[in-house]
């Protein structure tokens, strides 16, 4: 059992010039090395291509880094409640930085993506345990604004990667998107080294689940697959996409079978019986899919539909990413004065705001008004998704904290590619692809306001789902019980050893 991290009242600020800002520091360079690697490729893969050849396997370079990052999440989170999470950082950035230098070096479009899945594999540990050690050695009055400065990365990194993509591969070479990671891996591994000390460990270490942990990563991997090739690759009723995804569900199944009888699974799914858990998880699983639907689809609007190009269309986008942590930061004070559940309300609400504006958008509205709606959306999220997380972070003890965290970073990679291919199927329907495989022709605007439709229905289920978050009387009464319950589970464990 771990200790809990006490915070001493001289290092009470949130910061990076405070005494726990080197720390803070090191999450947010390792949760830039996952954000820019999501984004920075995108402009550099037509000259990958040219050099490496293999086109048609380009949009591999970025699903196997999307699967390898959400099929580690869960066992990432589970996995640094028992073996530390300063171990498991470590070995996520280890694992970024064998992917990065593999890319860098890469010969050929095969080794290419491999060293994408190693990556993936890096960055779906770091990503978790980064979120749970925020989570350690933070209070709960004081989390909101950490988990604002991690979210900030991720609007700098939305702006910021598809540029230093383009420069690179322009000016430079594609191979230093990878190679300008190593020195980053290095320093961030060094901060940790140095600066991050848990507390010591008490009691027996619990078994790791192999087999828990080979069912899930059997189901996941031919869920993901399913989803993200269906439509695209094979059709949907076709013979592989029908094959993989039956698959997927047995291994499901089996996976659920297997975590219910196990004393110590993987993933413990009972956790999810708990009202704010899986609640918290549930509002996980739709952010994912309304972020993806319109990260996706508002660039091709604003280029397929109202002409401009990749630059001023990512502006669209970017004023989403740029509301999250602006409210993200500030949320605490909400939820610190009115509660978890009203403030995910608020933010639901101005979810809704922000999406239903999109129903407005067509072939004459001017991009300022993508811009507006898309910020609303990101601001409504800053309020929904984070202060949902921090309330089931805080609903459970040090000991089981990292697999809560990773249960619910991994409902929002599934949510995003139920989201894509969702959207997907419904754009393929009415556009036609071009070349480069974007949606283009007569059909596009109508296929993009069923996307809009599809993210606004969404957006509806978010608030429904944020109103069923516990009430504080309610949620502090699990809590109790859930301390009770896991107290009762470590002093059987110590007595049978």
């Amino acid at each position: 059992m771990w200790l809990h991290v006490s915070v001493p009242p001289s290092s009470a600020t949130v910061g990076l010039r405070s005494e726990r800002g080197p720390i803070l520091l090191s999450l947010m360079l390792a949760t830039a090395l996952v954000a820019l690697d999501a984004t920075i490729i995108a402009t550099a893969s037509a000259t990958i291509a040219g050099e490496l050849g293999s086109f048609e396997q380009v949009p591999w370079l970025f699903s196997a880094y999307l699967l390898a990052q959400a099929v580690s999440t869960p066992l990432a989170g589970r996995l640094s409640d028992i073996l530390g999470r300063k171990h498991l950082i470590l070995a996520g950035v280890g694992l970024f930085l064998a992917g990065s230098i593999l890319c860098g070096a890469a010969w050929s479009m095969g080794a290419l993506i491999a060293g994408r899945v190693l990556q993936g594999l890096g960055a779906g540990t770091v990503m978790p345990v980064s979120q749970t050690i925020a989570a350690d050695i933070y209070t709960l009055e004081e989390r909101a604004k950490a988990q604002g400065y991690l979210a900030s990365v991720w609007a700098i990194s939305a702006v910021l990667g598809p540029t230093l993509g383009g420069v690179f591969s322009e000016f430079l070479s594609w191979r230093w998107i990878f190679l300008i990671n190593i020195p980053l891996c290095a320093l961030v591994a060094w901060i940790v080294v140095r600066r991050y000390h848990e507390p010591p460990r008490e009691g027996r270490r619990e078994r790791i689940d192999y087999g828990g942990a080979a069912l899930l990563t059997g189901a996941s991997t031919l869920l993901l697959v399913g989803l993200l090739e269906g439509g695209t690759t094979w059709e949907w009723w076709s013979a592989p996409s029908v094959t993989v995804l039956s698959l997927a569900v047995v291994l499901a199944l089996l996976f659920v079978r297997h975590a219910l009888r196990s004393p110590h699974p993987i993933v413990d799914l009972r956790l999810l019986r708990r009202h704010v858990i899986g609640v918290a998880t549930a509002v996980s699983l739709v952010v994912g899919m309304v972020v993806l639907g319109l990260s996706t689809y508002v660039p091709i609007y604003a280029q397929g539909v109202l002409g401009y190009g990749p630059l001023i269309a990512g502006f669209a986008l970017a004023a989403m990413t740029i509301g999250w942590p602006l409210t993200a930061s500030n949320s605490g004070r909400l939820y610190l004065r009115y509660g978890f559940r009203v403030t995910a309300i608020i933010g639901s609400i101005v979810v809704i705001v922000g999406a239903s504006a999109t129903l407005f958008l067509g072939p004459s509205t001017p991009l300022v008004f993508t811009a507006v709606a898309t910020f609303l959306v990101g601001a409504g999220m800053g309020l929904t998704a984070i202060p949902t997380l921090i309330a089931a972070q805080s609903s459970v003890g040090r000991e089981i904290r990292g697999g809560v965290t990773g249960v619910n970073v991994f409902a929002r990679s599934l949510g995003s590619a139920v989201g894509v291919a969702i959207c997907g199927a419904i754009v393929n329907a009415h556009a036609e692809l071009g070349p480069d495989g974007t949606p283009q022709g007569d059909g596009l605007m109508d296929g993009l306001h069923l996307v809009f439709i599809f993210v606004t229905v969404s957006a509806v289920v978010l608030a429904v789902l944020s109103a069923a978050m516990p009430r504080d009387r309610d949620a502090a009464r699990e809590r109790r019980e859930a301390q009770a319950e896991t107290a009762e589970r470590v002093s059987e464990d110590e007595g049978a050893g």
